[in-house]
């Protein structure tokens, strides 16, 4: 038996089968992700809200994914690692420079400091250094960017350790494995 199944329209409740329907407008299809966390129908409208709330933030939407892509390097989420780079393509990013956030080496100063900062705070569980923060602050972020990073760190942690709970089938282009990240 699986810890938490993937569900389809007809084993969700009412309000549940909306939301799928919005995501299959909007996206689509439903991610095996969002089908997984609607095993619980206020935790799934929990991760929609709050990623749709913190999108509207501080940080442009390459930026958002940017943070996904470095969480889910440090919490080794396959699922989300495969997600976020198929998203973060899309905004323009290149395969190369995806892999290059979850490494650490991306040559652009304010991404280095952003990816940095969320990986820290996501491997420190919220004890980052401060040096991570000072770069971050040097790199043109300000405080309210910096509480939307927490954030985003909250909401890829949370769908990270649904994935490894639920052992989630990847429904993306599978992301490239590392050998060796952050030295």
């Amino acid at each position: 038996m699986k810890n938490l199944e993937v569900l389809n329209r007809d084993q969700v409740a009412p309000e549940t089968q909306e939301i799928f329907d919005g995501l299959k407008t909007k996206i689509g299809m439903v991610p095996n992700l969002y089908a997984t966390t609607a095993n619980s129908h206020y935790g799934l409208l929990a991760l929609l809200q709050l990623g749709e709330t913190l999108k509207k933030g501080n940080l442009t939407n390459k930026e958002v994914e940017a943070v996904a892509l470095a969480v889910g390097q440090a919490n080794n989420c396959g699922y989300c690692l495969s997600a976020h780079t198929t998203i973060g393509k899309m905004l323009g990013f290149s395969e190369e420079q995806t892999v290059e956030i979850r490494q650490g080496t991306i040559e652009d100063n304010k991404l280095q400091a952003l990816s940095k900062l969320a990986r820290e705070i996501t491997e420190t569980r919220g004890f980052p250094s401060q040096q991570a923060i000072s770069d971050f602050f040097s790199a043109g972020y300000s405080k309210g960017a910096l509480v939307d990073v927490i954030g985003l760190v909250a909401l890829n942690t949370y769908t990270n350790y649904i994935n490894h709970i639920a052992d989630t089938e990847i429904d993306f282009p599978v992301a490239p494995q590392l050998k060796e990240v952050y030295g």
